[in-house]
Formats: structure tokens, sequence, C-alpha cells
């Protein structure tokens, strides 16, 4: 007779109860064996039980083991102490490549939006179709519409889970209308203080009101247009004082009276990023006309000292007189067009709501140059204007590498300058920075495209914004 056993916590354990049943069932077998010998030993018919019960034997066995065979093989319905190869059989190095596999593995930050049914149970399915993939959601945020709710996610997914996988389990849960795409490291602010922080970006320079839009609502295109146009004509269609949403676009009614249009083809808006925009308008437009005021005292190389400043629409009278101390080439080479239409764009130029000014003023006071970083769409324009006599003396060098610094720390991927292709300074300016630069030219009109870099974190290696912006001695260009 075998010994039956169970592992338990590694060490073999024995059962009294199966100890007792076995030791009655041996009593069992010794009387019924004695019963037997003595029904053949003083029976006539002896020798024939005898046969009939060494037959009834054999076939007790055969079928013994025909039934072992049979269900020897069948699964478990109890904990056998089993435990998978890879926790017991494997060895130390196939351990160590498990758990090296499981570091190596990266997770991937990502923004998601799907709309669900209004209807109890419908965002559990969908975070437990989430859950199967083993993806974390970091925060969520809902937006109730007519149609349905609109649930925007950020998830932490593993590294190698690609997006229509994400997608398709979405679709299958119950969601519609699925967007994703991915995220970083400054989504895992929430949303309060992300409006937070840029409603202080907003109060505190009227030009960042175009990139607070853009950072609050992801990628979009925002164009600024003015209620008189610079060169003339009919302005836009006036919007109600609380603005408009049509699916994908929305219209606010800027302070100065024009409208700045802002679109995303590929996502509609919610009513809570229509109120989100409008509340940052709005701010805008009770704080008035507002510039940092921060300026550098620069030395040029003979000698005399220069101040470059932001400037806006109270500086329009000293770019009008700028404009009359330049030349018409050096005006056609900057406006591209008649000169005695320079003077009808520098009100827009200043303007901080479509960009941003820098301005140098000689120690009495005089505007001599201006430069300009101009959001145009989802594009940014740069753009410079030295008066005759200051040219050649490294000015248009150092602007243009504020405002390109200025571009990077805004989140711009490029600049791009329109000139003429015989203007050799804006080309070498351009050359100067040390940037990637792509050139078209289109019947004598050159526009150079800079890559820019992303700023990098503090504590690491210097990025661009710190190479281009830093104050000092100029050279000469």
């Amino acid at each position: 007779m075998s010994d039956v056993t169970r592992a338990k916590h590694g060490r073999p354990v024995h059962h009294w109860r199966r100890d007792v049943i076995e030791l009655a069932a041996l009593f069992t077998a010794v009387a019924v064996a004695d019963a037997v010998a003595n029904l053949v030993g003083h029976g006539p018919d002896g020798p024939t039980l005898l046969l009939v019960s060494a037959a009834v034997l054999v076939a007790t066995a055969g079928f013994h083991t025909w039934w072992a065979r049979r269900h020897g093989h069948a699964p478990p319905t109890g904990d056998t102490g089993a435990r998978p190869r890879s926790l017991e059989q494997a060895g130390p190095s196939d351990q160590s490549r498990d758990a090296a596999a499981t570091v190596s593995e990266e997770s991937a930050l990502w923004r998601m939006r799907t709309t669900v049914k209004d209807e109890p149970g419908s965002l559990a399915a969908l975070c437990a179709a989430l859950a199967e993939l083993r993806v974390d959601i970091l925060s969520l945020q809902t937006h109730p519409l007519a149609e349905g709710t609109v649930d925007e996610f950020l998830l932490r997914a593993p590294g190698g889970l690609p997006a229509a996988e994400i997608t398709r389990a979405v679709s299958v849960a119950g969601g519609a209308g699925t967007w994703i795409e991915r995220a970083d490291a400054h989504d895992l602010v929430d949303a309060p203080t992300r409006v937070l922080g840029l409603a202080t970006r907003t109060a505190l320079d009227a030009a960042e009101l175009p990139l607070a839009l853009r950072q609050l609502l992801g990628r979009c295109t925002i164009r600024s247009l003015p209620a008189v146009p610079a060169g003339g004509g009919r302005g836009p269609e006036p919007v109600p004082m609380e603005g408009a949403l049509e699916d994908t676009v929305m219209r606010l009614r800027a302070p100065e009276g024009g409208v700045i249009t802002v679109e995303r083809p590929y996502l509609p808006f919610t009513p809570t990023e229509f109120a989100r925009a409008r509340a940052l308008v709005e701010l805008d437009a009770r704080l008035g006309p507002r510039v940092p005021r921060s300026q550098d005292v620069l030395t040029l190389p003979e000698g005399n000292d220069i101040t470059v400043r932001r400037a806006d629409t109270g500086d329009l009278a000293a770019a009008k007189d700028m404009h009359e101390r330049c030349s018409s080439r050096t005006l056609g080479m900057r406006y591209h067009g008649p000169v005695g239409d320079a003077d009808r764009y520098l009100k827009h130029l200043l303007s901080p709501r479509f960009g941003r000014t820098l301005a140098v003023q000689t120690a009495s006071g005089r505007v001599v140059a201006l430069g300009h970083l101009l959001w145009d769409g989802d594009e940014t324009e740069v753009a410079l204007l030295i008066e005759d006599a200051w040219q050649r003396r490294g000015i248009g060098s150092e602007l243009l590498r504020r405002l390109v610094g200025m571009a990077v720390e805004a989140g711009c991927e490029s600049v791009y300058a329109v000139t003429q292709s015989s203007n050799t300074g804006m080309v070498a300016a351009m050359r100067a920075l040390g940037l990637p630069l792509d050139y078209q030219i289109e019947e004598g009109t050159l526009v150079i495209t800079a890559r820019l870099a992303p700023p990098v974190e503090p504590g690491g290696a210097v990025g661009v914004a710190e190479q281009l912006s830093g104050a000092g001695e100029l050279g000469k260009a």
C-alpha cells in the first residue's frame, strides 16, 4: 500500500483519518479472508468457490487498472501544490532575465477622449477594459452632453502597447469617437492647477493669450483678426459678446474689437473647453494692455550703450518716426510692398495680441530698431527693421537671438523669416543662430525656416533658449 501525501508549505502532511480508514479496511479484509477459507475448507463445493473467487479477483484487478489509466490524467479539482515552472523549476538565470525584462519595459503616457452613453455602468465597463490591458488611469474628466458623456483620460500604459489596441478595447467597451495622442510629463498637472497657471501667464503679459489658449486646448490653430485690417478693407464678421461655438471652431470677441478664432479640425470642442477659453479672454480684456517692462542695456563694439526692451502700441509714434528716418530700400525689404503703406502695419505689429515686439533705443530714447515675433496661425514668423544708420553693428543678430529664444520658451517648433534674396544681412543673422535652416526662393522672395529644439529642464545641458537669449557685449554680425 502506497503512502498518499499532499505538499503544504514545502513539507509532506499526513492525515490520521486516512490511517484509521486504511487500518479498518485491513481488518475487514482479514475477516473476509478467514470466512472464505472456512467456507472453502469445510464445504462440499470448495474447489468451485475457489475458482470463482479467483476469477472475481482477476476481473476486479483488471477493472481497477482500466479505471486508473482512464482517469489518471484528469485535471485536479483542488490545490495540488503545483506551481508554474517560471517560479519553481526555473534557474536563477531564468528568473533574472524575467526580472530584467519587467524592469526594462517603459510606460507611455496617453491623452484619450471618448464618448460613452449616459447610463449607469458605461464608465465602469470602459475602466474594466483598460484594466485588462494593464492601463493605469491617472486622471479623468467628464463632460456631459446631450448625446452622451465625453470622458477625457490621462493614461499610463505599457510601453509596448500600441494606441490602436487601446482604442479597439475602448470601442468594444462602448466608447465612440475615440481620439488618442501621446502625452508628456506636463499633462500630469491637474486641470485646475494648469488653468490657474495659464491665467497667471496671461495676466502678466498680453502676448501670452494665444499661447495660453493653445496650451489649454491642445493642438489647434489660433488666429487673431483685427477689426480693421492693416491694409484696409472689411474686417471679420462680428461675434456675440459671449462668443460662438461651432463643433470644431470657436470664435471669441477680442478686447480691441477683433475676433479670435480657434480651430481644431480633428476633435470637436466641449462646452467646458469653450467656457475655459472664454474666461481667459475675459481676463485679458479686464486687465487691458500690459507688457513686462524689463530691459537690458547692451554695449556696441564702438562703445555706445543701447537698451533692448519689450514694445507695444504705446511706441507707435516712435516707430513712425523711425520709418521717416529709414530709406525706401530698407522699408521695402521689410514690408515687401509700397513704402507708403509701411505705417499702416505698425499698429498691428506692435499689438501684443499678435505676437511680441522688441525695441532697441539709444541713450537719448530714440527707437532705432524693431524685432517682431508674430503668431501666424500654428506657425511663427520673425521680422527685423533696423534704421540705416544703425545697421551692421550686430543689433540684428542680437534681436534675432532674443526673438528665437522667446519662440523656444513659447513651445514653437520652428520660426520663419520672409525677406529678399539680396538681403545678405538677414541671411547672415539667420545662419549665425547655428540652427538647422530650410530655404525656399520664389520670384526673388526668400523664406528661411529655422527648426527649434525644445528647452531643457533646469539642471540639464544648455538649451536653445539659454544660448540665444544671453545679454552682454554685442559683436559684429
